[in-house]
């Protein structure tokens, strides 16, 4: 069975993801890891995290992956002891010290990271050679090269299938150091590719008044999930440590129904409902990469940014009483009486209803929830759990 892998940025998000149909996760520590803008998880935080993972037969796997200068590599070996007593599954790690001195010097497993640019049988060979488990291939490639590897190679193979995409090759970029000295490699990455830049000829003269920038549209392969799992891919990978909750539940949650779905019948019915599914949560353009081959103008940003604000995640379900139908519900944003509400989780299909009554935290009746995490009185016809998310139709 193909696993699933999630990302999640603090211990809130890595059960939500567990929830929503997640089989793994990546986290990041305090140290050594390449998104040192998230929140990032502590020792006592990674120790329940692996608790509550692993209570639900699931896997923890932390990064490593920095590309580490010398007055990076204090305290490693400390740290690297903490992740195996914590009961980590597996470090992802770039760094050949790394890799070595968790090899040579703990008993944990060691998947080789994006940021190596594995592209090939002999790379993958390599790494296996070494010790690792299990290598993440680079970004770069199609799916008659992932093919190529698996059938050359006896080693798990992890492939991205969801999240940004880099100008880089797997995220090797010095955009960010030569123009902001925030160090892309070390975790400090600026998105320089997604800025909005002048093009000038050799005079310093503009050419035009329409913005350029270089980066790619969002990686979304909704429709390359089956090739994948018949080529034999161990694990497929959704990028986004700095994502929302609602992001995390709403696109684990799709990958989840397409990988059960083709489990179970060896077809997929009908590709437009993920792809409706994804539109709820995502706020970039997104293509398939290079799977079908090297990608064209049409799966870049060069003049445009695609962002849109998304508002329609409103409230996260706390508790629900069965007698008077009142849900304890968490705002997260804006909602209205008299607006049609939809209940999202993680086992069941999408239900609506009309929001018909609220209390707010007083218990005073309300028409308007808008103060972010006050926790609401709402009137839901029908059962509802925790951790069920309210979305509204925009």
């Amino acid at each position: 069975m193909v696993e699933l892998l999630a990302p999640a940025g603090d211990l809130e998000k890595l059960k939500i993801a567990i929830l929503y149909g997640a089989d793994a996760v990546f986290i990041g520590g305090k140290q050594f890891s390449l998104r040192a803008n998230a929140s990032n998880f502590t020792i006592e935080d990674i120790k329940e995290a692996c608790e509550f993972a692993h209570a639900r037969g699931k896997k923890v796997y932390v990064t490593t992956n920095v590309i580490p200068h010398h007055d990076d590599m204090n305290d490693l070996l400390p740290y690297l002891k903490d992740l195996e007593s914590c009961g980590v599954d597996a470090i992802i790690a770039a760094s050949p010290y790394i890799i070595d001195t968790a090899l040579k010097n703990t008993n944990l497993e060691v998947h080789i990271s994006t940021q190596q640019s594995a592209m090939n049988v002999e790379t993958v060979q390599y790494w296996k050679e070494k010790g690792s488990t299990r290598v993440v291939l680079a970004r770069d490639l199609t799916l008659g090269e992932i093919k190529h590897i698996m059938d050359n190679v006896d080693i798990e193979i992890e492939v991205f299938i969801h999240g940004g995409m880099c100008a880089g090759y797997s995220g090797r970029c010095s955009l960010s150091n030569h123009l902001t000295n925030r160090d892309a490699n070390r975790g400090g990455c600026a998105h320089t590719c997604r800025w909005f830049f002048d093009l000038e000829n050799k005079n310093g003269e503009k050419l035009e008044e329409v913005p350029f920038s270089m980066s790619s549209k969002d990686l979304s392969a909704v429709e390359q999930i089956t090739s994948l799992v018949d080529i034999g891919v161990s694990s497929l990978k959704i990028e986004g440590r700095m994502k929302s909750l609602h992001y995390i539940a709403t696109v684990v949650n799709t990958y989840r129904k397409i990988i059960d779905e083709y489990t179970e019948t060896h077809m997929i019915k009908d590709y437009q409902k993920y792809e409706d599914a994804l539109d709820k949560a995502e706020n970039r353009e997104a293509s398939i990469g290079f799977f079908n081959g090297l990608p064209t103008h049409e799966q870049q940003l060069f003049e445009k940014r695609s962002e849109k604000v998304m508002q329609n995640f409103v409230g996260m379900v706390i508790d629900y009483n069965e007698e008077t139908k009142m849900a304890t519900v968490e705002t997260k944003n804006v909602f209205l009486t008299g607006e049609q509400l939809e209940v999202f989780s993680p086992k069941e299909d999408e239900r609506f209803f009309i929001n018909t009554l609220m209390f707010d935290s007083k218990g005073e009746q309300i028409n308007r929830a808008s103060k972010a995490k006050e926790h609401l009185k709402v009137y839901i016809p029908f059962k509802v759990s925790p951790f069920d998310m309210i979305r509204a139709k925009r």
